[in-house]
């Protein structure tokens, strides 16, 4: 009966993985790099990624369904922090856009949990969007000077927990 929940369900769970595969590699680079306030922002996020996975595979194994443990991507070796950030970005947005619409789905199918379940990750990736996109807009409006405070310790207010 919920066929379709559970398969939307296991695609949000193999896009998190993929997303806290990603942010970890990332999280890793800026710290090697000095930039530790952008290093634990990308940490802290995909901290919360792993709890979107355990959100849903709960939800999934409520279901009677098999959690499915398999990335949807494999990681992008990028070292330039802008685009880490674009990244980060950009797969922010489109798990807006897919769990908008996947919530749709779920509703049409007569599964509100599951809609609830994907309506609540919509709100944590808008939240991770604007923080990526803050930081973007930093980088473009100051350049190579705000990544110098982000090595000094200065800067980088959403990293700090400004979300």
């Amino acid at each position: 009966m919920y066929e379709k929940s559970i398969a939307l369900l296991n695609k949000a769970v193999a896009d998190e993985m993929s997303a806290v595969h990603q942010y970890m590699y990332f999280h890793f680079h800026c710290e090697d790099m000095g930039y530790d306030k952008l290093a634990g922002l990308f940490m802290r996020t995909a901290i919360e990624e792993m709890g979107h996975i355990e959100l849903c595979a709960e939800r999934i194994l409520f279901l009677e369904g098999e959690v499915e443990m398999v990335a949807s991507s494999p990681v992008e070796k990028i070292h330039d922090v802008k685009a880490m950030l674009e990244k980060a970005r950009a797969m922010e947005q489109g798990s807006v856009r897919d769990y908008n619409l996947w919530a749709n789905e779920c509703s049409a199918n007569a599964d509100a949990g599951s809609r609830k379940v994907f309506e609540s990750l919509v709100a944590d990736e808008e939240r991770h969007f604007s923080n990526y996109d803050l930081e973007v807009d930093r980088i473009e409006q100051f350049g190579e000077k705000y990544l110098a405070l982000q090595s000094l310790g200065d800067g980088a207010e959403a990293a700090e927990g400004e979300d």
